[in-house]
């Protein structure tokens, strides 16, 4: 005869390591996974409660005699037993429970139930605990601080830049005097500016070589605000001691320089000199459009300045004028003026009977004069000066690089010429681009010259010293195109006209496919990369990386030790890419390294990001999480291992003896 009673919990009968065996004997069958709960506090690190106690929650069912069925009911913290007649521990509850329910007797209850008892371990990845016992990511000597530098994705190498090659080693501001720039940190910096209205804060790496070209220049320019004692000041981030700050600001590059007025922050991205931070630092402080009211000003402005802006008007108030001072806050780059004068406009090339507002760009170039013939709107305005304000044929050097690749004409043709052969296509260049002003950019690199010519030729994957005709389409996609045939007025203004339209092959740099390819970690090239990581029978993890990455010469004994553990699954590729010779449209590097993960059959949608911790463990973890065929590991044999432990523990006991 059975009887159901009501207590805390009752486990008494599992707590023998030969629990299933005499379970069995006495009619219960089908032991379900063990489940652990909480009964008396939150669990630590051990799998304990706070009060020490290990509880386990086992659920029985028995097909003809139940021993006993437990259910937890969270709510009130009671579990309903069942009880049968040969049940030990059923007699002494029933015992217990029959006494009156005087509180001493409750509590002699409650100590009697509440035997500690140990916590069955959950179900866990045999492959996974493998992977734990043998990545070799934690050092025995310093369990606390494994994560060494490179194994998180949050200080990345930033993409492969064409100026940036230049040492690691080489002290960030050596030999600079920096007196007039503030360092700062995540501690002062909220502080920093709400002192101050004004301030520059630039974001700088200590291996990035533009941070270092840049930091004599921006000294200087330190220098000379305090000098005049202009209310502005200049300071530094080191990104790659605050993460967290570089990631408020969205700061993507080397070196980021960003101007805040009472807290609200703009890019600059203007030329990395001296001078042209404090033309535009000037201009930001001072008014958005100046007045010119005789010829005496108008001519130290066209003597002084490389380009400028002049608004014939009625008058230097009104509606004209503040769409001029509104077009001006939209263009960095350029100061903006206006007239009422007659004479002054004439000293700009307008006709000072026109027909007002009229408006036109000056530029110290061989095409000086740009004559505006739209609607006198902000946007429209800034978006002319800004199509305009570089010259036809722009030579590429360090410091208009920025102002050329971040231009807002997208699309370029670069001209790839040595100075010996430039006088003789640089006239048929220059002709071809005419009839593009406005929409493409058209760009000339000397191709011999070290500084420029070499690092940007590699950059495009140019080789050899002949001359090079070559579409951009930007930073963006970084689609290139190159010209084909000879180098002829007609071949490339019609080259160019396909570039608009969107006619053109794009083309990608590739090493050669290997003639082997047997490591653990696959050689992936760009002519391969289709048969390789876009195998849809594959599960395909490819690393892309820079050889002059310190981060990627980190994880290289990382990755290599993860193929190593990952070898012989059919299923799964392990492969990395040099990403600064090869190139494919489904593999673009966001920094290096970059960990991209196809999953099979899912070629068609764009590849997972690894963003965890650079561990044989963590990207383990990821591939199993991502992969499409579910995979184990192929380990070596367990036996042969043991016996080889079982050596070297015997080894080491005769070496202790």
């Amino acid at each position: 005869m059975e009887a159901t009673v009501e207590a805390m919990f009752c486990v008494a009968c599992s707590d023998s390591s030969s629990e299933e065996e005499s379970m069995t004997s006495r009619g219960v069958n089908d032991l379900n996974v063990e489940r652990p709960f909480a009964s008396a506090g939150p669990k630590n690190a051990s799998g304990t409660t706070s009060s020490g106690a290990t509880h386990r929650d086992r659920i029985v069912r028995s097909d003809a005699n139940p021993a006993h069925i437990c259910a937890w009911n969270a709510s009130q913290w009671t579990r309903k037993v069942q009880f049968a007649p040969h049940c030990s521990h059923s007699h002494s509850v029933l015992a217990a429970m029959a006494l009156p329910r005087s509180l001493p007797l409750l509590f002699l209850l409650l100590l009697l139930l509440a035997t500690p008892l140990p916590l069955a371990a959950s179900p866990r990845d045999d492959d996974l605990d493998y992977i734990i016992d043998n990545a070799g990511d934690i050092p025995a000597d310093d369990p606390d601080t494994w994560l060494h530098d490179g194994s998180s994705s949050s200080s990345d190498d930033d993409d492969e830049d064409p100026f940036d090659q230049e040492s690691e080693d080489e002290d960030y501001g050596a030999e600079i005097d920096e007196t007039h720039v503030v360092l700062l940190a995540a501690a002062n910096f909220s502080s920093f500016l709400a002192a101050r209205r004004h301030a520059m804060v630039e974001f700088y790496a200590p291996w990035c070589g533009h941070c270092r070209a840049l930091a004599p220049d921006y000294a200087a320019a330190a220098a000379s605000l305090a000098a005049q004692q202009v209310d502005v000041a200049l300071a530094k981030v080191d990104a790659t001691e605050d993460a967290e700050l570089t990631e408020q600001y969205g700061v993507q590059g080397f070196p980021t320089l960003l101007f805040f007025v009472d807290g609200v922050h703009k890019e600059y991205s203007g030329e990395r000199t001296k001078d042209a931070i404090l033309a535009w630092i000037t201009k930001k402080l001072g008014p958005a459009v100046q007045n010119l009211t005789t010829a005496d000003e108008a001519e130290r402005v066209l003597t002084g300045e490389q380009t400028a802006v002049l608004a014939f008007l009625h008058s230097l108030s009104g509606a004209h004028s503040d769409e001029l001072a509104a077009a001006s806050r939209l263009e960095d780059t350029v100061n903006f003026y206006q007239t009422t004068t007659p004479d002054v406009a004439k000293l700009f090339h307008i006709d000072p009977k026109a027909e007002r507002p009229s408006l036109v760009l000056l530029k110290k170039e061989e095409e000086k004069l740009t004559v505006y013939d739209g609607e006198f709107r902000a946007s429209a305005i800034a978006e002319f000066v800004s199509a305009n304000k570089l010259p036809l044929i722009t030579t590429l050097t360090q410091e208009n690089a920025p102002a050329v690749f971040d231009s807002p004409i997208k699309k370029q043709i670069l001209l790839f010429a040595v100075a010996s052969e430039a006088s003789k296509f640089l006239p048929i260049f220059k002709e071809a681009a005419k009839p593009f002003k406005g929409k493409l950019l058209f760009v000339f690199v000397e191709r011999d010259n070290e500084e420029v010519g070499e690092p940007v030729a590699n950059y495009f994957g140019i080789t050899g010293q002949e001359t090079t005709v070559l579409a951009y389409t930007g930073n963006e996609d970084a689609k290139k195109f190159f010209l084909g045939g000879e180098m002829l007025l007609d071949n490339i203004k019609e080259f160019a006209q396909d570039f608009l339209e969107d006619k053109l092959t794009p083309f990608y740099k590739s090493d050669p496919v290997p003639e082997s390819n047997d490591e653990d970690v696959k050689i992936v090239v760009g002519k391969n990369l289709d048969q390789v990581v876009l195998d849809e029978s594959k599960d395909v993890l490819l690393e892309i990386y820079a050889p002059w990455c310190g981060h990627c010469q980190t994880l290289e004994p990382t990755y290599n030790k993860l193929a190593k553990h990952l070898h012989g699954i059919d299923s799964l590729v392990i492969a990395k890419m040099d990403g600064t010779s090869n190139e494919h449209p489904r593999a673009k590097p966001d920094g290096f390294p970059t960990i991209l993960f196809y999953p099979a059959g899912k070629k068609g949608f764009e590849p997972i990001t690894f963003e965890g911790d650079r561990t044989v463990v963590e990207m383990y973890k990821f591939i199993k999480k991502h992969a499409s065929i579910p995979f184990k590991l192929k380990r070596p044999d367990s036996s042969a291992a043991r016996a080889e432990s079982s050596e070297n523990s015997g080894s080491n006991l005769k070496d202790e003896l």
